[in-house]
């Protein structure tokens, strides 16, 4: 059974960085594609960027020049860094990765951006 383990969040002020770690429980290399995606209470699940095997990534539209997503398979780790974070980024961020025949969630992690 994989595995998926999220890090990283927290709470910080408006406009601080932060930076998310996803750790599979094995390569990553067996992912043809891995995303992050957010929620908050009484809202459908967002999706937020994803990265495939070759290192092509897609962002939300509105989340372009903020939020950059990266994989190291050496790690066997996916991490989403965040900067210029605002309170409407507070959500539960959560990693998806997909193989051919299924796909796995971990189990989300906290951020929350308050002053």
């Amino acid at each position: 059974q994989v595995q998926l383990v999220e890090s990283g969040g927290g709470l910080v002020q408006p406009g601080e960085s932060l930076r998310l770690s996803c750790a599979a429980s094995q390569s990553i290399f067996n992912f043809y594609i891995m995303s992050w995606y957010r929620q908050t209470p009484g809202k459908q699940r967002e999706w937020v960027a994803s990265i495939d095997k070759s290192g092509t990534t897609n962002y939300k539209d509105s989340l372009k020049g903020r939020f950059i997503i990266s994989r190291d398979n050496a790690k066997n780790t996916m991490d989403l860094q965040m900067i210029s974070l605002k309170p409407e980024d507070t959500a539960v961020y959560s990693c998806n990765a997909h193989t051919f025949s299924s796909h796995y969630w971990g189990q989300g992690t906290q951020v929350t951006v308050s002053s």
